[in-house]
């Protein structure tokens, strides 16, 4: 029977989401690639229980994480029955809907009937009544945003989902979002942009700035770059990459010698700071406030373990974000 450590808030600072009364820690666990059955379960389970143990409180799914869709919350449902029963009012469960999982015209986008659809199916694999957060995972060019922010609504009302989010949205979209659901008494809690050191579109769209004038929170997901941000790639590609694989979210042809001397200079300034340049990369995206959380992956206890010491540093002097930048934005 696991028994969560008695110091597990010890350390992790937890920030304010927005201008709620949530508060996320500084690293939240994606259960994203590594929690299908092609994975052994006492390996997702022991990532579960050292997450939690280093005060990681939040859990972030989608509908259609696994492989296949929907493994990742099933894994999380029988994590949840064997070892956190007694923990679920500590802990941040979220999960999300807008990509394909079922055939037909109702199995993805953001339509009222798949949303909702989709929430209770999700709630049936993890065996939970409500989840903390519901996202619309990505914006639907067809249905009216008036009838995805609806459903948001809806779940909150249904007692479904105790707040909502968005992700993928443009600042233009954001806006309206929020505003929607202003008006229909659910607040925007959050939104979950792609954001890293390599990819600094919140920051170039103005949608960071959105946020700020939104008072609403965001959580960044791929920080560490498809793993490009881990330190694996400054001799190459490895054999057993994700690159070397060919994965639709990073191929070899993305890994160029440039990129290499790239990453090789971003790691001498983490080892100035006394960091790997995983933990570097997290902290940067955590470094001036602006971001909630930053959302990682692990594939073991220890990878997670190695992410989460980066709050051991979470400040850069102004020389050091001057060097990042001159290499990252040249």
């Amino acid at each position: 029977m696991y028994t969560a450590h008695p110091d597990r808030y010890a350390e992790m600072p937890y920030r304010r989401t927005g201008r709620s009364g949530l508060k996320l820690p500084a690293i939240s666990l994606g259960l994203w690639h590594n929690f299908g059955p092609d994975r052994p379960v006492e390996t997702q389970r022991a990532i579960l229980r050292r997450a939690f143990d280093l005060g990681v409180t939040h859990f972030d799914l989608a509908n259609n994480y696994g492989p296949p869709p929907g493994a990742a919350e099933s894994a999380l449902g029988e994590a949840l029955k064997a070892d956190f029963a007694p923990y679920r009012d500590e802990l941040v469960i979220s999960t999300k809907a807008g990509y394909l999982m079922w055939p037909g015209p109702y199995g993805e986008w953001g339509s009222r009937k798949y949303l909702l659809s989709s929430l209770d199916r999700s709630l049936e694999r993890m065996g939970l009544e409500y989840v903390d957060i519901f996202y619309s995972h990505r914006p639907d060019p067809e249905t009216p945003l008036e009838e995805t922010m609806g459903a948001l609504h809806a779940a909150v009302q249904q007692g479904k989902a105790l707040y909502v989010g968005v992700s993928n949205y443009s600042p233009e979209q954001t806006r309206e979002a929020a505003r929607i659901l202003a008006d229909l008494g659910t607040p925007l809690l959050i939104h979950q942009p792609r954001y890293s050191m390599l990819d600094r579109r919140p920051e170039t769209s103005g949608l960071l700035d959105a946020l700020d004038e939104l008072e609403t929170g965001s959580i960044a997901y791929s920080p560490l770059e498809q793993g490009l941000l881990t330190g694996r790639y400054l001799d190459g590609i490895p054999e057993d990459s994700r690159a070397a694989s060919d994965s639709p979210f990073l191929n070899s042809d993305a890994v160029t010698g440039e990129l290499v001397g790239t990453l090789r200079a971003l790691n001498e300034i983490a080892e100035s700071r006394g960091q790997s340049l995983a933990q570097m990369a997290l902290a940067w995206v955590l470094r001036e406030g602006r971001v909630t959380s930053a959302l990682v992956g692990a594939s073991s206890p220890g990878q997670l373990e190695d992410s989460v010491s980066a709050i051991g540093n979470l400040a850069f002097d102004a020389d050091e974000l001057a060097r990042i930048d001159a290499l990252v934005t040249r």
